[in-house]
């Protein structure tokens, strides 16, 4: 039991600082495009105490101990005062509201990037051997895991697709084969085969990249990489679901309770790596909400009434066109919008219940 309430604990806290992260983020960015900040609130109201106030913003604790949330001057009205939300600049209200969402992804990049200085990063230009099916060509050559692929055929070995079209040309045919091994390059003859057995390739090897050390900085182009990935995915999922390329159950929709189930499960697994290699300890729980953090920020950009994206949708018109779409029309449409989310997450709630999240 105190594990379980522990864990439940660590969960509201570590998803609540994204929350927090994602408030804070729309803050700075009305800050730097001098939009008044009447409040700006550590977790949701009631408001418990006011802690001080400064530049003219009150900061808050509140009694609902769940993210943050900014309150600008002018937000929800059209109000035209000086320094309001309402009458500024389109562009810099833009920025304003795209701040949350870029804010979560920098934090979940920044995240990757750390458990990258921990894991290594892969070096695409080189091609290592993972494991060696037995009887097959690299078995008999002596080829082992770990040996490094160097050439083929005086062919120097600059990545894995190049790899497979090489012995793909080379099929049938003896090859002189250069690998690096123990620090020491030999070279081996080997036939790469037709007709291999089900599951193994010409060669009989499962081939990666191996990976090399890190710093923070060296780490950050390969966190954007995976951050636009998950970007990319989220974009054709819904085509992906269409196709039958993924099943529903991989592309369900998952509430608060869904997400903590994940959680507890990463845990569980987090335990076990950390038993069996202490070096990898907790990795999993940092990608876990490295991986919430990027979904917040791509899932607030979606163009849904009370989303960020769906203010900037309201928005376009006056970017594009001079002309405001009706403060009294798009609070409307925001609130029916936040009512449906309410019903939607109430439904992914008593989903998440009676079927359980399982990760395989």
């Amino acid at each position: 039991m105190l594990n379980t309430i522990l864990t439940i604990g660590e969960f509201v806290l570590a998803f609540g600082v994204l929350v927090f992260m994602h408030e804070l983020g729309h803050f700075i960015m009305a800050r730097i495009n001098k939009i008044e900040v009447e409040e700006f609130g550590f977790g949701y109201p009631p408001r418990m105490v006011k802690l001080f106030t400064r530049k003219g913003t009150i900061y808050s604790l509140n009694w609902i101990p769940f993210g943050g949330f900014t309150k600008m001057k002018g937000e929800t009205g059209n109000t035209m005062e000086a320094g309001s939300f309402a009458a500024a600049n389109p562009w810099r209200r833009l920025t304003v509201l795209l701040g949350g969402p870029i804010m979560n992804l920098l934090v979940g990049m920044l995240l990757i990037a750390v458990i990258f200085t921990r894991t290594g990063t892969p070096d695409y230009s080189k091609v290592q051997i993972q494991s060696v099916a037995p009887d097959s060509p690299a078995a008999l050559a002596g080829i082992k895991p770990l040996d490094t692929f160097v050439s083929i055929n005086g062919i120097q070995i600059t990545g894995m697709s190049q790899l497979s079209q090489v012995v793909k040309e080379s099929v049938g045919k003896e090859v002189e084969v250069k690998v690096l091994s123990d620090g020491i390059t030999r070279s081996v003859m080997l036939t790469p085969r037709a007709t291999p057995p089900q599951g193994e390739g010409a060669l009989g090897v499962v081939i990666g990249n191996p990976v090399i050390s890190t710093s923070i900085l060296g780490a950050i182009p390969y966190a954007v990489t995976d951050t636009l990935a998950q970007g990319k995915q989220l974009i054709l999922l819904p085509y992906q679901l269409i196709k039958g390329q993924i099943s529903p159950e991989q592309g369900r929709v998952v509430s608060v309770v869904g997400i903590y189930d994940i959680f507890s499960q990463v845990q569980s697994q987090d335990q076990a790596q950390a038993a069996a290699n202490p070096q990898y300890a907790n990795l999993n729980t940092l990608y876990f909400f490295a991986i919430i953090s990027i979904a917040l920020g791509y899932t607030n950009l979606l163009p849904i009434p009370a989303l960020d994206g769906g203010h900037i949708l309201f928005l376009l018109p006056e970017l594009l066109f001079k002309k405001k779409v009706k403060p009294e029309f798009e609070n409307a449409v925001h609130f029916i919008g936040f009512a449906l989310l309410m019903v939607l997450m109430v439904v992914l709630v008593v989903n998440d219940v009676v079927n359980p999240i399982v990760i395989p």
